[in-house]
């Protein structure tokens, strides 16, 4: 599946390397200190990239309290209400959740915060498991627009967009770097030299 970035122009890089660890290091710290019961903590990521995300949360967390939460991986394919508008058939992957979510604090872990569907199919799907004590919404870039009265509690970055740019976010475990970089709109076939 081509990625929303092909056809358009890197306008900046909003994050480096070095800005996403830093990032990721303070959403875990904040992380911590919302949590009064970190026996009860479980880190879940929304596929593809809040998986990794979990995971290097996962890993503050350990450094940090010597309690590593446990993370698991829901896919949201048939959750979202675009799933059928159009796209190519939809590809659902496995929801892994290695423990109960009835009772616990969950952090549900996205890439990007947008308009807010992801994130409500995230919801809907995650309450499919059970009833967690609450949830906490934690995503490395917050790019306005919402649709749905949504907010992260957790923010690594906020970045001013607009619609018709895109936000696309690298991470080593899946393209090989680490990096957040911010496109423009596609360009028309006159513009590209």
């Amino acid at each position: 599946m081509p990625r929303r970035s092909e056809g358009r122009s890197v306008r900046r890089t909003v994050l480096d390397a070095r800005d996403v660890r830093r990032a990721v290091r303070r959403i875990g710290h904040q992380l911590v200190e919302g949590v009064d019961d970190l026996e009860s903590l479980v880190l879940v990521g929304v596929r593809t990239r809040g998986v990794p995300l979990a995971r290097r949360l996962q890993a503050v967390v350990a450094a940090a309290e010597g309690v590593k939460p446990p993370v698991g991986e829901l896919d949201i394919t048939l959750y979202r209400d675009d799933v059928f508008e159009g796209l190519d058939l939809p590809v659902v992957r496995p929801t892994v959740l290695p423990f109960e979510v009835q009772g616990r604090h969950v952090v549900l872990v996205d890439d990007v915060l947008y308009t807010g569907r992801t994130t409500r199919a995230a919801l809907d799907a995650l309450m499919d498991y059970g009833r967690p004590r609450c949830i906490r919404l934690a995503v490395l870039v917050d790019r306005g627009h919402r649709e749905l009265p949504l907010h992260a509690d957790l923010v690594g970055a906020a970045v001013d967009t607009a619609r018709d740019e895109t936000i696309d976010v690298r991470l080593a475990e899946i393209d090989g770097e680490d990096q957040v970089l911010l496109y423009g709109a596609p360009e028309s076939p006159g513009e590209a030299d």
